[in-house]
């Protein structure tokens, strides 16, 4: 079995606040997505990156967060396992995020050593 790296992208909220009902749901659909893929044996672990960020550039440039100008902010990343990478896309295209217009973009993992 393969493993492939799923990034989950989706546009700024602006000025949208969601109610604490609103975050339970979308909270609860998330877990619920990854339990799913987790009883499957299909769950390699995942996170959630912070809000402090820096990007170091070429010859020692070092900018506060992750780009000058965000169109899409990363959500999140996790590994899941599969056969191939149309079976990763299959599972990817159950995540939460693309009920609010955000993306999945799918990689495999070539590991180094």
């Amino acid at each position: 079995m393969k493993e492939f790296i799923m990034v989950f992208r989706n546009a700024p909220m602006g000025d949208f606040k969601p109610t604490p009902e609103q975050v339970q749901a979308v909270e609860k659909q998330w877990n619920d997505w990854f339990a799913d893929i987790a009883a499957q044996g299909k769950y390699g672990g995942g996170n959630r990156p912070g809000p402090e960020g820096k990007t170091v550039k070429p010859g020692n440039v070092v900018t506060d967060g992750p780009y000058a100008e965000v169109k899409e902010i990363l959500m999140g990343v996790c590994i899941i396992k599969a056969e191939s990478i149309e079976e990763a896309v299959e599972i990817a295209k159950g995540c939460p995020i693309l009920q609010v217009g955000g993306n999945v973009e799918l990689r495999d993992l070539i590991y180094m050593d």
